[in-house]
């Protein structure tokens, strides 16, 4: 596939909003596209947003079916607070198993904000979410009560 096509495929996904109920699995079906797109920037963002090394990204990339599965051992792995190894196991040995499950086997609790964010799909993928470049709305140092 020549390059203009891959990035064209990619950013018209990318424009499409997600449907409410599509979840998880839309969400990983778009990093499955991004990845397959440029899969040495995705080897790059992933180590970046996990803080881990390029290389033991694609290591993970060689153990697992899908580009999007090694973006959720990394995730699961940071959540449930393990090691990449533990995750890569438990992926391995879960094999037809939802990530629900083997969120559960991690130490994840159903009903927790984790667990929640998983199953909604309410994750993100590429550069870290930074107050800087969108400040949002809380308690700053704007003009406010007795402010000049």
């Amino acid at each position: 596939m020549n390059t203009p096509l891959a990035f064209s495929m990619a950013a018209l996904v990318f424009m499409v909003p997600a449907k409410a109920g599509d979840g998880l699995d839309a969400f990983l079906s778009r990093v499955n596209i991004q990845a397959r797109a440029d899969m040495n920037g995705f080897a790059v963002k992933v180590g970046a947003q996990f803080g881990v090394p390029e290389a033991q990204v694609r290591v993970v990339l060689g153990k697992v079916k899908e580009p999007a599965d090694a973006f959720m051992v990394f995730q699961l792995g940071q959540m449930a607070r393990q090691p990449t190894d533990t995750v890569v196991r438990v992926y391995q040995s879960g094999k037809g198993r939802g990530w629900g499950a083997l969120a559960k086997e991690l130490g994840i609790k159903p009903g927790s904000a984790e667990f929640h964010a998983l199953k909604n799909g309410d994750l993100h993928f590429g550069a870290a979410h930074d107050e800087q470049a969108d400040p949002g709305r809380g308690k700053g140092r704007g003009k406010g009560k007795n402010k000049r």
